[in-house]
């Protein structure tokens, strides 16, 4: 990896170009998902199962990839390997076009969670690269502002586009990543200091009951993404993908303005109620009689969530050597990437099995199992780290 930036000038254009990037990226990643439900029984007649398993198949390949992004990025460069995610993105909106039938399209989400992978982590790792120590949290934090900025906006603008057709969603989640591409293309490339060494653990002890904790939280992001839309066009309620927008946005805002709340309150604290923010938001979900209603749970719970991986993953740097709280992290993250493409197929089998309103329950029930778990995770009394 390249040397952290110790000075207290920070290369903005770079910093513009990656954020803009990947913010441009998630356009063209999400503006699919609120449409694609939709798109697999108008085009193939799905089960529920189907539909999870191809809304959430990008989290399988994100899961198994975003390690090896990372090593990627550090040997050969940062701009090179989000470039090549950016260009996959690209790629997989094009062959949204194509009829390749139900086997294709998964195989499709397969391909696009590298793409999401590599654009991610890549960057991620750039942004500290770049970054003075004395920044890093501040710059990762409105790294993963840019992320949900770009699925919130993303979103809204695949249901937007979709009286045009779905062709015209495909198009622009092609047009947003080649866009995406152009700016991270623009970003110089530092100079690099040093070269990466020996390999990493895919999997590091303290990462374990916090990620744990995460993939079962994603059990309620997950039913979210794949089935509010359905969930709510079952009672007649239309214009269900403004639920999904307005989580995102709370979630971005939330991580914005009062992210530093982990750290100045303790992880554990933090963690608890958000998990429990999390569980009632999906409750409210769940129940709700008219769109009001189920946006207001969806604000409780994208403002719980929000909170609740920052707690999570500074419950892991506390209790990690510093030397080994980049293989840590990693090893974190990767548990939200293997709780998606577990939930996935999950969540629809109980939609088919308990209905839609069952699917909020279960996530309900599943955030207040992450809270157990991260209860347990012991907390060192050390000095806490600065984390996303």
């Amino acid at each position: 990896m390249t040397a952290p930036a110790e000075k207290g000038t920070i290369p903005r254009l770079a910093l513009a170009g990656i954020f803009g990037g990947l913010f441009c990226g998630y356009l063209g990643l999400t503006a699919a998902i609120p449409v694609l439900p939709g798109f697999v029984r108008d085009s193939f007649g799905a089960t529920d199962v189907a539909v999870g398993m191809v809304v959430m198949a990008t989290a399988l390949t994100a899961l198994l990839v975003r390690p090896v992004s990372g090593h990627l990025a550090d040997r050969y460069g940062h701009r090179l390997v989000m470039q090549l995610g950016a260009l996959i993105v690209a790629v997989g909106g094009a062959l949204y076009f194509l009829p390749l039938g139900l086997t294709g399209l998964i195989g499709v989400r397969l391909l696009l969670g590298v793409g999401e992978a590599s654009l991610f982590t890549a960057g991620a790792v750039w942004v500290v690269s770049l970054a003075p120590h004395h920044r890093r949290g501040q710059l990762i934090g409105l790294y993963g502002v840019s992320m949900w900025g770009g699925i919130s906006v993303g979103t809204f603008l695949g249901a937007t586009l979709l009286p045009l057709g779905y062709g015209a969603v495909w198009g622009f989640s092609v047009a947003a990543a080649l866009i995406g591409l152009a700016l991270i293309s623009l970003a110089p490339v530092s100079p690099r200091t040093e070269q990466p060494s020996g390999g990493h653990a895919l999997l590091v002890r303290p990462a374990l009951l916090p990620g744990a904790a995460l993939a079962l939280a994603a059990a309620g992001y997950a039913g979210l993404a794949a089935f509010v839309v359905l969930h709510l066009q079952a009672r007649g309620i239309d214009s269900g993908v403004v639920v999904l927008s307005c989580f995102s946005a709370v979630y971005a805002g939330t991580r914005l303005f009062i992210g530093h709340l982990p750290d100045r309150l303790g992880p554990r604290r933090v963690a608890t109620w958000s998990g429990v923010g999390e569980a009632a938001g999906l409750l409210i979900i769940a129940l709700a009689p008219n769109l009001t209603v189920a946006v207001i749970g969806s604000l409780v719970m994208g403002a719980g969530f929000s909170l609740l991986h920052p707690s999570l993953a500074l419950m892991v740097m506390n209790l990690t050597e510093a030397s080994k709280q980049g293989a840590a992290i990693g090893a974190y993250t990767s548990f939200w990437d293997l709780g998606l493409s577990v939930w996935g197929p999950v969540i629809g089998a109980v939609a088919t099995g308990f209905g839609y309103p069952a699917v909020f329950v279960a996530g309900a029930v599943c955030a207040a199992a992450a809270v157990a778990v991260a209860l347990c995770v012991r907390q060192p009394a050390t000095r806490p780290a600065v984390v996303s």
